[in-house]
């Protein structure tokens, strides 16, 4: 059996996702277990779904059920980050109510060997802070203060970055659930296909 191979899944395209495996490896049994609806073909080939925001799935054992539970959280949110930029969005269900995308300047690597080379490095250091300091005073606006309760954010762009930006104090009330969002630099579409993508189920296939 080839390794499993990861996909988002929009909610409504999940019942023809679900068809169309059925169409090419056979009839598949569906089970739910540890939190996952389950599927295995009768060429055996298998798929796990997972639903979105770190969720466990306890319903029936069929696609319909897993769609339904689908329904993001009142309130939540999504911040992606890398050297380059930063965005952040606060939403209710799946409206967008606040949002912000910024840019930063942080210089690329050099080849100068030497002091040239330390230096050089440092004011890297010190453009990437002040990017990271900036995208949390917009987190911090635009996802509120700690006392406004754990709220659920699905992070992306870069591990480092992000854990720059989530090491402020003010953040601490944040809650960073599933999926991780390997975005490129944050843009203003880059995040509205965050958003859908923070939405959608978690697919798992191997092929036999």
């Amino acid at each position: 059996m080839s390794s499993a191979a990861e996909v988002l899944v929009a909610v409504d395209r999940v019942p023809r996702w679900a068809d169309n495996f059925v169409a090419r490896h056979g009839p598949t049994s569906l089970v739910v277990r540890d939190g996952v609806l389950a599927g295995e073909a009768q060429d055996g080939s298998t798929y796990d779904v997972r639903l979105p925001f770190a969720r466990a799935y306890d319903g029936p054992p069929d696609v319909g059920g897993v769609a339904a539970a689908c329904a993001p959280p009142a309130r939540w949110g999504v911040l992606l980050v890398r050297k380059g930029g930063f965005a952040v969005a606060l939403l209710e269900g799946a409206a967008t109510v606040a949002s912000k995308v910024g840019q930063r300047h942080v210089q690329g690597r050099t080849k100068a060997g030497g002091q040239s080379q330390q230096r050089f490095a440092r004011r890297r250091d010190n453009q990437a802070r002040a990017a990271y300091d900036a995208a949390a005073d917009h987190a911090v606006r635009v996802l509120g203060q700690p006392d406004a309760g754990h709220l659920p954010v699905v992070t992306g762009g870069d591990h480092e970055a992000v854990a720059a930006v989530l090491a402020d104090r003010r953040l601490a009330a944040l809650e960073v659930v599933a999926p991780w969002l390997p975005v490129p630099d944050p843009r203003r579409s880059v995040l509205e296909q965050a958003v859908l993508d923070a939405q959608a189920l978690r697919v798992s296939v191997r092929n036999a």
